[in-house]
């Protein structure tokens, strides 16, 4: 198996993309533990190998306690997936108020900021780690009305970016990947309440793509792997898209 004895963190795992990383992750052998404000949906995830952490993200002393009982129990910490995010509704910006892209950024941004934090600290001893962080292809092809979602994403982008650089004299691996419009519930969230999200998902967010489908969890769960495995030892500082051509 892959990841067999690695230890790995996922945050949003109870999210219809994060629920489906876990399952890989554990499927590829990795002990996992799942982070999330709702673990309800993690319940039917009956594994040896998973814990599920109901938390909130930007609670930086639940996180931390998770972080350092995840490290005593087994011993370290190999990676860490933020998977955790939170979708606009596609509104002009005179129509945003402070507080949604106050939300936005903590949520989609500032909580990679606490838990990179505490990854590092178990990481740094060990010199070895993978980080990664679920974006979106919107930083690269943004569309209108997504200004605040788009400005979190691209935080988290070059956060990533900036850890990379200076994690690598500990070996420690940091990466994005940018997905494109993925068939999950998420997508709907982006859509206003009085357009007909059926049609528009086809018509709109299926025809963006290249390739003619709509993202499936599965497709980034599998960029999950190859990043936190031993295969992707020298990549770091990348931003995979993993979006059928939707960012070109």
């Amino acid at each position: 198996m892959e990841l067999n004895n690695k230890v790995i963190i996922v945050t949003g795992a109870g999210g219809g993309m994060g629920k489906v990383i876990v399952s890989q992750l554990l499927e590829e052998g990795a002990f996992v533990v799942g982070i999330d404000l709702s673990v309800s949906s993690l319940e039917t995830i009956n594994h040896e190998r998973f814990v599920a952490k109901k938390a909130n993200i930007l609670d930086e002393q639940e996180i931390a306690k998770i972080f350092l009982d995840t490290n005593n129990k087994q011993g370290k910490i190999d990676g860490l997936v933020n998977a955790v995010g939170i979708a606009q509704q596609q509104s002009p910006i005179e129509d945003v108020s402070l507080e949604q892209w106050t939300r936005l950024m903590n949520i989609n941004a500032t909580s990679l900021f606490i838990t990179v934090k505490e990854a590092v600290k178990y990481m740094k001893p060990n010199r070895q780690g993978s980080i990664v962080t679920i974006a979106s292809i919107s930083v690269v092809r943004p569309r209108p009305g997504l200004q605040s979602y788009i400005a979190s994403k691209g935080a988290a982008e070059s956060f990533s970016r900036a850890m990379a650089i200076e994690l690598a004299p500990h070996l420690i691996r940091v990466n994005t990947i940018h997905p494109g419009p993925a068939d999950t519930q998420m997508l709907g969230q982006f859509v206003g309440g009085d357009t007909d999200f059926t049609t528009m998902k086809d018509e709109v967010f299926k025809k963006s793509v290249p390739l003619g489908e709509l993202i499936k969890p599965e497709d980034v769960s599998n960029a999950v792997v190859y990043l936190v495995s031993d295969r992707a030892k020298v990549v770091t500082g990348a931003t995979l898209h993993v979006d059928g051509g939707r960012g070109l």
